[in-house]
C-alpha cells in the first residue's frame, strides 16, 4: 500500500481509503469483514459519514483493540433524528450527535471532524454564522479532533472554504463526468442525463482552479464519489457513454491536484478487494488516457490529464510535473508564485527550459495539448 501525506496535517494516509456505504449490509456484519481487509490490506483510512447509531456502534467494536492503525474521518452535523439520517446546523444537536459518537466508536478523539455536506453559499455562510465552525475549532482545541473538514460537491463553495484557511482536509466528489460540469448547489446535477446531452469540452475551470488552490494551500483531498456511484463503470449508466475500469477511475482521481486518497465504497469483501488491487495493477490497466480520448460525449481537447503518455522525453523532462507545477503558479498568480511551488519545481531533476521543441511528445499526447508552448511558459515563470 502506498502512503500520502494528507495535505498539512502530518497524517500519512493510504491512498485507497474506505467508505462506508455497504457497511450496513449483513445485518451489520459487513462492517466487520471490511476492517479485517482493510488491515491485511494496509488501508488506514475510512470515512463515516452515516449518523446511523447501529453503524457507529458496529464500526465501534470492529476498531476494539486496534483503533490505533486506523484514522477515523467522521462528520460533524450528520444527526439520528425519529429513526432516520439528517444533516443539521442546529448547534445542540450537532453537539449531541458528535458526542453520541465518540461513545459508539469506542474513541477519545477523532481524526478529521468533517462539517457534514455544505453545497450551497449559504449553508457555508450559516455554519460560520450559527457557530458550527466555532464549535469544530473549539473541539480541535481540546483534543477531540485532529483536524478540521469540510465535504462538499461544490466547487464555489469549496474554494470559499480552502481560501479562508478554516478547513485542512476536504471530502470532494473527483471523476472524469463531475470534473467537467459547473458548479451547482444541487448534487443530481452532476449525474443528471440532460446536463451530459450536449458535448462538453474540458475541465470546468472552478473545478481545476479548486484542486490548485488546495495544492498550494495544503489542504488535502480526500475522494468521494470516484466511480459516480458505480455508473462510471457501466457503459449503460455512465454520463459518458462509456465504461472506465475500478482502476481507471483510481487512477484519474489520485492524479489530481492535492488529492491524498480514493474512498473506496464496498458493498462486498470482493468489492474493496478489487479496489485495494489496484496497488499492484500494472500501470497499463491503470491508463485512463486513451478510454478519456475516446468518450463519445466528452472532450477534453487541449487539456493536459496528466497521464504521462507524451513521455519518453529525449532530454529526460517530466513533463506531466512541469505542467503541473505550472498550473499551480498560474492558478496562484504568476507574480506570486508560493514558495513551496517554486522549490518543487527547481528541484526536478530536468526543467522547462532544456526542451528542445522537438515536438515528439505532443505527437504522442491523446488530448492534442500545446507541449510546447507550456515548456516555454513554464520555462519564463520558473527562470529555468
Amino acid at each position: 500500500m502506498n502512503y500520502r501525506e494528507l495535505g498539512s496535517t502530518g497524517l500519512k494516509v493510504s491512498e485507497i481509503a474506505l467508505g462506508c456505504e455497504g457497511m450496513t449490509e449483513e445485518n451489520y456484519g459487513m462492517c466487520r469483514k471490511l476492517f479485517d481487509l482493510a488491515e491485511e490490506s494496509g488501508i488506514n483510512y475510512f470515512d463515516l459519514y452515516s449518523s446511523d447509531p447501529d453503524l457507529r456502534s458496529a464500526i465501534g467494536n470492529a476498531l476494539k483493540g486496534r483503533r490505533e492503525k486506523f484514522i477515523i474521518q467522521s462528520h460533524l452535523c450528520s444527526v439520528w433524528k425519529d429513526g432516520q439520517y439528517k444533516r443539521s446546523r442546529e448547534l445542540t444537536e450537532v453537539k449531541a450527535a458528535f458526542e453520541e459518537s465518540l461513545r459508539l466508536l469506542q474513541t477519545d478523539f477523532i481524526d478529521v471532524g468533517m462539517i457534514h455536506y455544505c453545497d450551497a453559499l449559504s449553508d457555508w455562510d450559516e455554519i460560520i454564522r450559527n457557530g458550527v465552525l466555532d464549535y469544530a475549532r473549539e473541539l480541535k482545541a481540546s483534543g477531540k479532533i485532529r483536524h478540521i473538514g469540510l465535504s462538499s460537491h461544490n466547487p464555489q463553495v469549496a474554494l470559499k472554504a480552502v481560501e479562508s484557511s478554516s478547513i485542512e482536509v476536504l471530502m470532494f466528489s473527483v471523476n472524469p463526468c463531475y470534473d467537467l460540469q459547473p458548479a451547482s448547489e444541487d448534487v443530481e446535477d452532476l449525474w443528471a442525463d440532460e446536463n451530459y446531452a450536449s458535448d462538453l469540452v474540458n475541465m470546468n475551470p472552478e473545478r481545476e482552479k479548486l484542486y490548485e488552490t488546495c495544492q498550494r494551500l495544503g489542504v488535502g483531498i480526500t475522494v468521494m464519489k470516484c466511480f459516480g456511484g458505480g455508473d462510471l463503470l457501466s457503459a449503460e449508466m455512465s454520463p459518458a457513454g462509456a465504461a472506465l475500469t475500478v482502476n481507471q477511475c483510481i487512477a484519474y482521481a489520485l492524479s489530481r491536484p492535492a488529492v491524498s486518497c480514493v474512498l473506496a465504497g464496498a458493498h462486498s469483501v470482493e468489492q474493496l478487494r478489487e479496489a485495494a488491487a489496484y496497488e499492484s495493477a500494472p500501470e497499463s490497466e491503470r491508463d485512463y488516457a486513451v478510454a478519456l480520448s475516446s468518450f463519445p460525449k466528452i472532450s477534453w481537447k487541449g487539456h493536459c490529464m496528466y497521464c504521462s503518455h507524451c513521455q519518453p522525453c529525449p532530454v529526460k523532462i517530466d513533463i506531466a510535473s512541469v505542467t503541473k507545477f505550472l498550473n499551480l503558479a498560474k492558478a496562484g498568480g504568476s507574480s506570486n508564485i508560493p514558495e513551496t511551488v517554486r522549490e518543487h519545481y527547481r528541484v526536478l531533476e530536468h526543467h522547462a527550459g532544456e526542451c528542445i521543441q522537438c515536438g515528439a511528445c505532443e505527437k504522442r499526447c491523446p488530448f492534442g495539448v500545446s507541449i510546447r508552448e507550456n515548456m516555454r511558459e513554464a520555462s519564463k515563470v520558473f527562470g529555468l
